[in-house]
């Protein structure tokens, strides 16, 4: 048996290679045992999957196992967002959820997550016994119980439903819907050929704006995508669609669609540190909200601009939703987000939300008037303009000790001729850099990758600290 590891956001692995019903089994046993551990298995369970090959196959395998160790399990008869299934963790007022999905990985990858009962990812202490659990049973069968799914059903312990219903009720009383409804605005969606296929087109049926919706079927393949994650280069359907119809907006879910993209109305691509802190603008300016708000490492430092102007405090995670979603909870955080293009919402379940956020930029829109590109320009008037990139660097495994090594020993007093004022090592390497702006080191735990990340205000210098980076690393 591979070793089962669960990472920033549960375990993925290669479908057939390690990814396989066996491992499966072992998931959601050691899940069981979890609950039954920490007193929450008669709460019951959600499980839930995507749109990815066989996804409904290794969620109905799960429940089987669930069910076999007695735990009563809420099974989705078709795919959902994440959130979705989250959210229902609340509606069900079950102990968690097990969610088969692989999110925004390449198409020969799949996944298992697990949610606590508070709907959001588990903390990173959860993982931890989840693994240890997983190492216990390895591939004993007589550990693994699991019963079939018609048994299930007579002993009452698996119970089919509609996930979406329930959770769109939810959405529509966190955003003013009709509003967006009757703004006559035009929309084009993209679900990447994932789990959030039809949700804009129905929460904003039957009003004056359109919405058109790309990629809108299940293809476990992702074609014409590297994978379906809402990033530029993988955008080329949604910035033909924000053209060819003249659209005000282009929105764009992963796989899963706990995350979002967004072009603007000229088809330019909004990265996600510029939509981290519009959605934070629209809270403040719009919403009128005040509470602390939680980012990743790797995230804008326009959050901490505002922030300061709107005098709330500031709280940072190393990279994760495993790190945000619990940091949300424990402050009372108006807001948590990440570099990734995920975010969450207070008044909601403390997990990213992909379908939500593009609804509350929909409504910064109408309530400001103002086109996506007008909202870059106003949120650049209050904090100035930052610019952002990353790089990705495969590299020698054997070198990753001798690379960390020349990282932590390296003190420089200036990137790209701009001043360093401090280094921090939350998560990776952070140069503050006398104008704002920051450069990060961090290298990935499971993969040889070393991922180097800027935000700065000078345009001008964005690959300058770049490259300043991959000498600090000797990459």
């Amino acid at each position: 048996m591979s070793k089962i590891k669960f990472g920033t956001d549960g375990w993925r692995a290669l479908i057939a290679e390690d990814y396989t019903f066996d491992n499966v089994r072992v998931c959601a046993q050691a899940t069981a045992r979890y609950m039954h551990e920490s007193n929450t298995a008669h709460k019951g369970i959600v499980i839930g999957y995507d749109t990815r090959f066989a996804s409904e196959a290794f969620a109905r395998t799960a429940a089987e196992v669930l069910a076999g160790n007695g735990i009563r399990t809420y099974l989705c008869d078709r795919a959902a967002p994440t959130p979705t299934i989250s959210f229902s963790i609340l509606d069900k007022q079950a102990g968690g959820a097990i969610i088969i999905t692989s999110s925004h990985n390449p198409a020969s990858w799949n996944g298992f997550k697990f949610r606590t009962d508070y709907a959001g990812a588990a903390p990173p202490e959860v993982l931890t016994r989840l693994e240890k659990y997983t190492e216990d049973i390895g591939q004993a069968a007589q550990d693994v119980k699991q019963t079939t799914s018609e048994q299930a059903r007579r002993d009452n312990l698996l119970v089919e439903f509609n996930p979406m219903p329930n959770y769109m009720a939810k959405i529509a009383s966190l955003v003013d819907v009709q509003a967006i409804k009757d703004a006559g605005i035009s929309v084009v969606v993209d679900a990447m050929y994932g789990a959030g296929i039809g949700y804009f087109p129905a929460i904003l049926a039957g009003g004056n704006t359109r919405v058109f919706e790309v990629n809108n079927v299940r293809n476990p393949l992702f074609p014409g995508m590297h994978n379906p994650e809402p990033i530029a280069q993988n955008l080329a359907a949604l910035q033909a669609g924000v053209l060819q119809n003249q659209a005000d907006i282009g929105l764009a879910n992963d796989g899963d669609a706990d995350r979002i993209g967004v072009m603007d109305e000229h088809g330019q691509f909004i990265n996600q540190l510029q939509v981290y802190a519009l959605l934070l603008l629209y809270l403040l300016e719009v919403r009128g909200q005040r509470g602390p708000i939680v980012k990743t490492v790797t995230t804008t430092a326009m959050a901490n601009k505002l922030a300061k102007i709107y005098n709330i405090p500031v709280f940072e995670t190393s990279v994760g939703f495993k790190y945000v979603g619990p940091k949300m909870a424990e402050t009372g955080a108006i807001m948590g987000g990440e570099e990734s293009g995920g975010f969450g919402f207070a008044g909601h379940v403390p997990e990213r939300d992909g379908v939500l956020a593009g609804l509350f930029l929909l409504d910064l829109m109408i309530k400001l008037k103002k086109t996506p590109s007008q909202l870059i320009d106003h949120l650049y008037s209050i904090v100035g303009p930052h610019f952002y990139d990353r790089i990705d660097i495969h590299m020698d495994a054997m070198r990753r000790d001798d690379t960390l090594a020349r990282v932590k020993a390296s003190k420089p007093s200036s990137v790209a001729g701009i001043k360093v004022i401090s280094i921090d090592t939350l998560d990776g390497f952070r140069y503050s850099l006398e104008d704002g702006g920051w450069l990060l080191i961090r290298f990935s735990g499971t993969e040889p990758l070393a991922r180097i990340y800027t935000e700065t205000t000078h345009a001008e210098k964005v690959a300058d600290i770049l490259a300043d980076g991959r000498r600090i690393a000797g990459l």
